[in-house]
């Protein structure tokens, strides 16, 4: 922060603060003028003291603002609520969140002083929709936006960075994996052993399609490939588009992972190095002499904190046993 605006932020701060002193001042002990200042007005003259440093504190920051860059990270898997879990138990690691990035990125465009959006990644991919979600949100943010890859930006993560004007990578980053999974583990052997049997009673001839419990049949595959074929194909004409690289190209990499260095030779990535090198290229396009970032965060409460630590214990006591025994029919597509 430069010393204009921290003198200047102090300066309305304690204007504001003398101005409220004056008024409580006048209000409860200057006009009864043949009584002392007791000790009601005494707290009340306070208050009144807490309340202009709350709002002068306000119109500092919006005259000197503190920033001029918003930076919003995804970290982890990505998912709609940020919930990992697999199956109906309530049992899984922490996510990132789609809704809450995507919100996150709405704050950081709102507010004014944030001229520009670093996304940094640090995700293996996730959900298909929840990264066509944060990845729209980076792309009309009004201002310069710069995907920055500090250790993983695969999958999911390089759909996002699509999004964005700039790909900023490490050298030693992971990127790519421009590809479509949704494999499922079957468990019709299990279910020999243990005597149990797959009484099917659907209305729809596919509803069942990918039963983890009934014999794998042939369209199955075919009707699971195809949605699997049309996620991949809107995955490549997005990264096509917005990286502007060559379709053909997009699918010939065969969803690799690539270093940062062998991805800037290679053009999905725009720049490889510090992160500093991408932070004074940034500062240039603002025009201004360095960046002061400020990270958008959601606001979660003691319930919202309590309940992602317990499901973290519970990740690790188990949730890989619960989503293999319980987990969904229908193999979940992701990036």
């Amino acid at each position: 922060m430069s010393k204009t605006r921290t003198l200047g932020q102090l300066a309305i701060v304690l204007l504001g603060t003398v101005l409220a002193v004056g008024i409580g001042v006048g209000l409860f002990w200057a006009v009864p003028e043949f009584t002392g200042l007791g000790l009601l007005e005494t707290l009340l003259v306070a208050v009144l003291a807490l309340v202009g440093v709350v709002f002068s504190g306000r119109m500092a920051g919006q005259l000197f603002p503190t920033h001029n860059v918003a930076e919003v990270a995804v970290n982890d898997i990505i998912t709609r609520d940020g919930d990992s879990g697999g199956g109906p138990l309530p049992v899984g690691g922490s996510a990132a969140s789609a809704d809450d990035i995507v919100e996150q990125i709405e704050q950081a465009d709102a507010d004014s002083s944030a001229r520009a959006l670093i996304v940094k990644l640090n995700t293996p991919g996730g959900a298909v929709v929840p990264s066509e979600d944060i990845r729209r949100a980076a792309e009309q943010f009004d201002g310069p936006t710069v995907a920055y890859a500090e250790d993983l930006a695969a999958s999911g993560g390089y759909w996002i960075a699509s999004g964005c004007d700039e790909f900023h990578a490490r050298e030693n980053s992971i990127v790519g994996s421009i590809g479509v999974i949704g494999s499922q583990l079957g468990r019709t052997g299990l279910a020999e052993k243990l005597g149990l049997d797959y009484r099917r009673l659907v209305a729809g001839e596919y509803k069942d399609a990918g039963a983890a419990w009934r014999e794998f049949e042939e369209r199955d595959a075919e009707y699971l490939q195809g949605l699997i074929d049309d996620s991949y194909d809107s995955f490549v004409e997005t990264v096509a588009e917005g990286r502007e690289l060559d379709e053909q190209f997009v699918r010939d990499t065969e969803a690799r992972v690539y270093a940062g260095t062998e991805a800037a030779k290679n053009g999905l990535v725009d720049s490889c190095g510090p992160r500093e090198e991408m932070e004074d290229r940034l500062a240039d396009d603002l025009g201004v002499e360095e960046l002061e970032i400020e990270t958008f965060e959601p606001d979660k409460g003691v319930t919202d904190r309590i309940g992602a630590g317990a499901r973290s214990v519970a990740h690790a006591f188990g949730a890989g046993i619960a989503s293999t025994i319980a987990g969904d029919d229908i193999p979940r597509i992701r990036t």
